[in-house]
């Protein structure tokens, strides 16, 4: 299957719109929401999802950076990296905030659940919400997103890969053939 385009980059602007609005409006305005990227592609989601709402809501939102690496369930403890070279930070107390974990594309759930630990452990927030740019399906875990740009039926063939401005160069959303690119990289 060669690969498709899903989102441009405007469809992507009016997505992240969307969520932002229905973020203020669940949560009966900005008061108190932090918002939490997950490292790569959910931190500058994040940041703009943030601007939105300040833009219309007059509210800073605080935006911080999550690196799940240490919680993962996928990774051995010899491939770790030393707790000194996370990548987190978040510029607020979480302690009684809402919290809603931003992320790129919700697949399985273990991404999800790791990040549900990785805050519970820096303190105890009024509640974790879940924002994403795509869900598509196939999950392993019993999670669901808040809050979701646009759900993309996939089959476990297929690789659904966001482009953002901040670290591509360029924003889209396409999906493709995971054999299709194996051999276009050679292996």
């Amino acid at each position: 299957m060669p690969e498709k385009v899903l989102l441009t980059s405007r469809e992507i602007g009016r997505a992240l719109a969307r969520i932002a609005h229905e973020i203020v409006e669940k949560n009966k305005g900005a008061e108190d929401v932090v918002l939490v990227g997950m490292r790569t592609r959910g931190v500058p989601l994040a940041k703009r999802i943030a601007e939105i709402i300040e833009g219309f809501e007059g509210t800073p939102i605080p935006v911080g950076t999550l690196d799940i690496g240490l919680y993962r369930d996928d990774i051995s403890p010899s491939e770790l990296k030393p707790a000194n070279q996370s990548h987190t930070d978040i510029p607020t107390s979480i302690a009684d905030r809402r919290v809603i974990v931003v992320d790129d594309v919700l697949y399985t759930g273990r991404s999800i659940r790791a990040a549900m630990d990785a805050l519970m452990d820096m303190g105890r927030p009024s509640s974790i919400q879940l924002a994403v740019l795509i869900d598509r399906g196939h999950r392993e875990l019993p999670i669901r997103a808040d809050y979701v740009g646009k759900n993309i039926p996939s089959s476990q063939d297929e690789e659904i890969q966001v482009q953002l401005e901040e670290i591509d160069g360029v924003d889209g959303v396409i999906i493709g053939s995971l054999a299709n690119r194996q051999l276009i990289r050679g292996n």
